[in-house]
């Protein structure tokens, strides 16, 4: 399934990408060929479970990792050919904390303009700018170690920000944070794409960031994109309304199950369960039918599908107990592709 934006203005185009590395003498495939468009002005998620090659496409795309074939095109430049120029052109925020630990939060930035090759004093009235949308302002003096972990992930933003670069690469921006400073830093990010128009293409593993922020979700497994759509385009084709009746006899509701084409949950045998697109309009239907039939529905719900759903019906996993379960020893497996590629180049 595929949504592409028809337009020519395309800041991401990549066909054929491919990344294979040598990992105890196996050959493994971290990226299939993977084509992929991203238009200007687009914020588009990239989703998928540890291993499935979100890491390995980034740090390609950013020109961190060379690919082993395929072209892609980003922000204009070839990423084989200019990868200067396509560094020029974008900010990249890694999963790590970009800024040096004893060093102060404007001298970073003076520092990341200055390695732009920015003049002292447009870095330093940008360095200013993005202090005061960032709210930096009363940490400007304090070095990076005494920030903290929001406060740090702004930081990062900044300085992926000071060139004013066209696309913004954000991987997984918003991980560790606590609620209110992932609230907080996806406000300032919303804020300066709404003034600027920046490109934004991120991995994130929050569900409810991918949904409510991007124009596009991008789904991948396996080293490939299974999935390219609107979050509600995937939603509604994909997943579908849960709804589960409750009856007070496990035979009432095995027939119940056998009549509207659903399932007796397990641990449950009381509960059945039907997955159905507009699930909210056919349920007083179900319950007057099966009513009708002598099977009396004695409690009733409704929940409209997510992000999860979609993955869990692509895949057969879910994304959310990957994310919440995820530890040191589920690291994604393309960083370590990534690493043995980057070796042996």
């Amino acid at each position: 399934m595929t949504n592409q934006p028809n337009t020519s203005n395309q800041m991401i185009t990549a066909r054929g990408l491919t990344k294979t590395f040598r990992a105890k003498g196996q050959t493994v495939e971290a990226v299939r060929p993977l084509d992929l468009s991203v238009g200007e002005g687009e914020l588009v998620a990239f989703l998928g479970p540890n291993g499935a090659g979100k890491s390995t496409t980034l740090r390609m795309l950013t020109t961190l990792l060379p690919p082993t074939a395929g072209e892609a095109i980003v922000a204009g430049c070839d990423i084989r050919s200019d990868a200067a120029g396509v560094r020029r052109r974008i900010g990249y925020v890694g999963q790590g904390n970009s800024g040096g630990h004893t060093q102060r939060v404007r001298d970073e930035l003076l520092a990341q303009g200055a390695f732009y090759g920015m003049g002292r004093r447009e870095t330093r009235a940008r360095a200013a700018e993005l202090i005061e949308s960032l709210e930096l302002e009363q940490v400007a003096t304090r070095t990076v170690q005494a920030l903290s972990g929001g406060q740090k992930r702004r930081l990062d933003i900044a300085l992926g920000l000071i060139h004013r670069p066209e696309l913004l690469f954000l991987d997984e921006p918003s991980t560790g944070l606590d609620p209110h400073s992932r609230a907080n830093l996806w406000q300032h990010i919303v804020e300066l794409r709404r003034a600027t128009g920046t490109t934004i293409f991120l991995t994130t593993h929050y569900l409810d960031e991918a949904d409510q922020l991007a124009e596009r979700v991008m789904v991948m497994d396996h080293g490939t994109v299974i999935a390219d759509d609107t979050a509600n385009a995937l939603k509604a084709s994909l997943a579908g309304d849960r709804v589960t009746l409750s009856f007070d006899s496990s035979t009432d509701a095995a027939a119940a199950a056998s009549r509207i084409g659903g399932a007796v949950v397990a641990g449950d045998p009381h509960v059945v369960a039907v997955t159905a697109q507009g699930g909210d309009r056919a349920l007083p239907t179900w319950i007057r039918e099966l009513g009708d039939a002598g099977l009396r529905v004695v409690a009733a719900t409704h929940r409209q599908p997510t992000l999860d759903d979609v993955f869990l019906a692509l895949t057969g996993r879910s994304l959310r107990e990957e994310a919440a379960h995820a530890g040191p020893a589920d690291a994604d497996a393309d960083r370590a592709g990534e690493h043995a590629a980057s070796v042996a180049a």
